[in-house]
């Protein structure tokens, strides 16, 4: 395989490389960087996310620039703040031999008074968003006319955001430029024009097919009704414990609402969107890089630029309505030679946007069942083992609790002790997924046309009339009504748990429950059922008043 060095780059930068680990370029890196050390050659990269593309560009720049020279020779232009603090670092380690070298980042929604004082004091290298570069040209604090080369960095992205404009702007501002350099995932139509406009012969370099999805990335959709996306959301979450995740959503409500629901369930989430200030994004985005969030609820737009290592998966509430953001919904995983998951939550009617993506990506989605309740408390169990047996306890002097530990469990035997310490972590799982549905949409239909005739308006009043004679026949219970239903969120288990949490009684109590979307009816012990409905009569859920009473009595 080839070396850095074998690239043509100096002995500065391929120490630097070899201090970082880097011993063979990346396929990007390799046929990029024998072309840019010229200078003088523009390039189009074409490339996913995450294959090693700022090396590619930051350091035949650094090998380029001239030290000497207190003034900005290149210049690179990137859609977010993110991504810009990341471009930074990297280049500042692959600089670490170069002394004088100096590298500068200019964003927004950071001190603009404070990059003013950083570029006088003479950067060589400008990374920067483009509004807040637009502000310093307009305001004559940084100088363009002396820059040779412009990088066009995620390019796709940035006309996505709608910074057309604000790039031809600034490259109209730098007249000296030797080379431009375009970087991009996908080759959208407005990519090709402004290559046109401001491109000589660009030299092309296309690692895998264009608009291809990263081959390391497996791609996989769970069918199911839409009235069940967040149910089959906990379920994927469930099944996969230890999972380090971004979810995307389509609306910014949906990010905010999810990650509430979620919080309060006892999951370590947080949400990314255009609502939140600067200092509340980074403090999200610090909290999920440090891995102290698990998961992290996104917007399209807000997650731009997002460079996050060891993402195992990427999960999309809905499709994008843009098949091409698929490309970059994906591309948050599998990044650098690592293997990643994407998962995309369907409904039927959803079916002609998976295959529009799968022609896009040119790779096949495998379809994939919603587990069961007793899978997930399965898979949830092994976890939990394989934590324990790997648990580190060299590090405590716990051989002195032995003795005590000992005594207080002398009448009990090693498989109680193993039955109680599982009921202790599973207890709220095992409860919670007891009688849990199959969300699968094949297995609804089924138990729809067995149980529930949904959509059949006859049958329904038929079966209300066919549930009252089969309720009065078990002189021992009552039939329950609550305007409580699908609709509201709710599947026959999370509406269970929630009725027996209000009321206090145990599932002991209940018989059958019968959901509709706006309502459900509830059998119940007689004894038990004052005191169900005066624990939940006349409260309220998301703002609505909850009514509950006998049904033969309405």
């Amino acid at each position: 395989m080839i070396t850095f060095r074998e690239l043509g780059l100096d002995e500065k930068l391929v120490k630097a490389t070899d201090a970082l680990g880097f011993t063979h370029p990346t396929p990007i890196q390799e046929q990029s960087i024998p072309v840019l050390l010229s200078g003088t050659k523009d390039l189009i990269g074409l490339a996913q996310t995450g294959t090693g593309k700022t090396a590619a560009f930051g350091l035949p720049l650094l090998q380029l620039t001239d030290v000497k020279q207190k003034f900005p020779q290149a210049l690179v232009i990137c859609p977010t703040r993110e991504l810009c603090m990341q471009i930074v670092n990297e280049v500042e380690q692959f600089k670490k031999y170069i002394p004088g070298m100096h590298v500068v980042a200019v964003y927004g929604g950071a001190s603009i008074s404070m990059q003013i004082r950083e570029l006088k004091r003479g950067a060589q290298i400008v990374i920067a968003t483009p509004g807040r570069l637009i502000d310093l040209i307009e305001r004559k604090a940084v100088n363009l006319e002396e820059i040779k080369y412009v990088v066009l960095d995620e390019a796709d992205e940035m006309l996505n955001m709608g910074f057309q404009e604000d790039i031809e702007f600034i490259l109209q501002n730098t007249p000296q430029r030797e080379s431009t350099w375009l970087f991009s995932a996908t080759m959208p139509p407005e990519i090709k024009k402004v290559t046109k406009r401001y491109m000589k012969n660009p030299f092309e370099v296309t690692i895998g097919k264009v608009n291809t999805a990263n081959k390391n990335i497996v791609h996989q959709y769970y069918v199911s009704q839409a009235q069940h996306r967040y149910e089959v959301l906990k379920r994927l979450i469930d099944f996969n414990p230890g999972m380090y995740a971004i979810i995307f959503t389509r609306t910014k409500l949906d990010a905010q609402t999810i990650a509430e629901k979620l919080t309060r369930e006892g999951y370590d989430i947080d949400a990314l969107h255009g609502d939140l200030t600067q200092p509340q994004r980074d403090k999200v985005m610090n909290a999920f890089r440090d891995k102290t969030l698990q998961l992290l609820i996104a917007t399209d737009v807000a997650a731009r630029g997002i460079d996050v290592k060891e993402i195992t998966h990427v999960i999309n509430y809905e499709l994008p309505d843009d098949t091409e953001v698929y490309t970059h919904r994906s591309g948050r995983t599998g990044r650098a030679g690592s293997t990643g998951v994407c998962m995309s939550i369907v409904h039927t009617k959803e079916m002609y946007k998976l295959r529009s993506i799968e022609r896009l990506i040119q790779n096949k989605f495998n379809k994939s069942e919603v587990p069961s309740g007793k899978e997930v408390c399965r898979k949830q169990f092994y976890f939990f083992l394989d934590k324990l047996l790997q648990t580190d306890i060299s590090h405590g002097d716990y051989k002195t609790f032995l003795p005590m530990l000992q005594e207080k469990f002398a009448d009990i035997s090693k498989e109680e002790v193993l039955q109680r310490v599982a009921a202790l972590e599973f207890d709220r799982f095992l409860k919670y997924y007891e009688n849990s549905e199959d969300l699968n949409i094949r297995e609804q239909k089924r138990e729809s046309r067995r149980d529930d005739n949904y959509g059949d308006k006859s049958s329904e009043r038929t079966k209300g009339r066919s549930n009252r004679n089969a309720y009065a026949e078990n002189e021992n219970y009552v039939k329950l009504f609550v305007n409580l239903g699908t609709k509201d969120g709710f599947y026959k288990a999370s509406f269970l748990q929630f009725i027996l949490d209000m009321s206090d009684l145990k599932k002991d109590n209940l018989g059958r429950i019968d959901m509709r979307e706006m309502n459900s009816w509830i059998e119940i012990d007689k004894k038990a059922a004052k005191q169900m409905i005066n624990s939940i009569d006349g409260k309220n859920y998301r703002g609505r008043r909850i009514r509950m009473n006998n049904a033969n009595s309405r």
